[in-house]
């Protein structure tokens, strides 16, 4: 049987995910990798999709959607989980940051070294 744990990075996101039967637990992407590590516990897999969305600076893109992904990554592998599946974008390619505008430049960017 499925079980769904929703890591969500803001407590008015967990009533969403407790309708659908998912257990919720909150993470703070900015904060350590072992806090993650905790919410990971027990889980098989974890696809990740978070990311800062369109009106955070560079800043915040780079934190979430680069660090983020990176902290949840290296929590992934202490935690023994199995499968890691990585949610980005749909061109990361170094032709799309070279085509992107400035202002989602730093997007492309952080889902490029993220992919990688």
């Amino acid at each position: 049987m499925l079980e769904a744990k929703a890591m969500i990075r803001k407590q008015e996101q967990a009533e969403h995910f407790e309708k659908i039967g998912a257990e919720t637990v909150l993470v703070d992407l900015e904060g350590e990798v072992n806090d993650i590590v905790k919410a990971a516990d027990d889980v098989d897999a974890i696809v990740f999709t978070a990311g800062s969305g369109p009106k955070t600076g560079p800043d915040k893109t780079m934190m979430i959607d680069l660090d983020g992904a990176i902290k949840t990554i290296q929590a992934a592998e202490k935690a023994n989980v199995k499968r890691f599946i990585m949610i980005s974008s749909y061109d990361t390619t170094r032709k799309a940051i070279q085509e992107a505008s400035e202002s989602f430049a730093p997007y492309v960017v952080a889902k490029h070294y993220a992919d990688e």
